[in-house]
């Protein structure tokens, strides 16, 4: 099953929206990259790598960031990725984050493969609420 990593800026919102994804696609592997290693708003690339490694489970992961420098955080973990050696195959997703990260769960509990995971987080911009 595609793993899904929910990067942001705080601690809380990471945790809260994994929570929320993972009541709504039970079964799904969301793990939440939120703050910095020492609490504080921001990103780290330490704690999405560690995410990464928890999320994967051999499908490959995708990246949900909230905006701003959690995208410039995963840009930069993604460029110093080796997939030829570690065999990971993680992606980016530009969706929306809660959207995004409901729709990307819900594909990747029903067996579709990282690009299709991607694909529905991605589309989710265009849901409209009302």
């Amino acid at each position: 099953m595609v793993g899904i990593v929910l990067i942001s800026h705080s601690s809380g919102l990471a945790a809260g929206a994994a929570e929320l994804v993972g009541q709504i696609a039970a079964g799904a592997r969301v793990v939440p990259a939120g703050g910095t290693d020492d609490g504080r708003l921001g990103t780290s690339t330490e704690l999405i790598a560690a995410a990464i490694a928890a999320a994967d489970t051999g499908d490959g992961v995708l990246l949900v960031p909230d905006m701003g420098s959690s995208v410039l955080s995963a840009l930069a973990l993604l460029a110093d990725l080796d997939p030829e050696s570690s065999g990971k195959r993680v992606r980016l997703a530009d969706a929306p984050f809660v959207e995004g990260a409901v729709a990307a769960a819900v594909a990747a509990s029903g067996g579709l493969d990282l690009t299709a995971v991607a694909t529905a987080a991605e589309e989710a911009r265009d849901v409209r609420k009302l």
